[in-house]
């Protein structure tokens, strides 16, 4: 697939829908873990303008920061910590409509009003985390959780 993203319109499930089979075109193949979790994180920016979209990868003791696009963000983060360490310890989607209202909230940027945090699995077992952060309140709901569950699904 050519490395062009189709812009889609409409509602927030048809943008989506049709993004998603943009993104297995553009992973397809492709081998290279940092390649493909870059072009997901650009695709989702692209797509949805989003403040921050990125990868935290699990190293040990800690998530460390992987892909991403958008402002410098934190380095690391412990297990249990913010919304990441808390959806990699709970092995679970995290959604907070507003961040400062999250218990141990990691302000990785005060711009940030809500995010979205997707567990990354391989056998049964926590390897990283999707962080996606919005300069909107409220911006995150069960449609994201799904999309994106599916979208790191792709992932090889």
């Amino acid at each position: 697939m050519a490395e062009d993203l189709h812009i889609g319109s409409g509602s927030k499930e048809e943008q989506y829908l049709s993004l998603l089979p943009q993104i297995k075109g553009l992973i397809s193949g492709e081998p290279d873990l940092v390649a493909n979790l870059a072009n997901i994180a650009a695709a989702l920016k692209e797509q949805f303008h989003f403040f921050w979209v990125g990868f935290y990868l699990v190293k040990e003791d800690e998530l460390v920061l992987g892909p991403f696009q958008g402002p410098v963000a934190c380095t690391r983060i412990r297990k249990g910590r913010g919304v990441c360490g808390t959806s990699w310890s709970q092995a679970n989607t995290v959604v907070v409509p507003d961040v400062e209202k999250f218990p141990g909230h990691i302000a990785c940027s005060s711009i940030s009003k809500s995010e979205i945090v997707v567990p990354l699995f391989k056998n049964n077992e926590v390897w990283g985390v999707l962080d996606v952060d919005s300069d909107q309140y409220n911006s995150f709901d069960e449609t994201d959780a799904q999309f994106l569950k599916e979208i790191v699904a792709l992932i090889p």
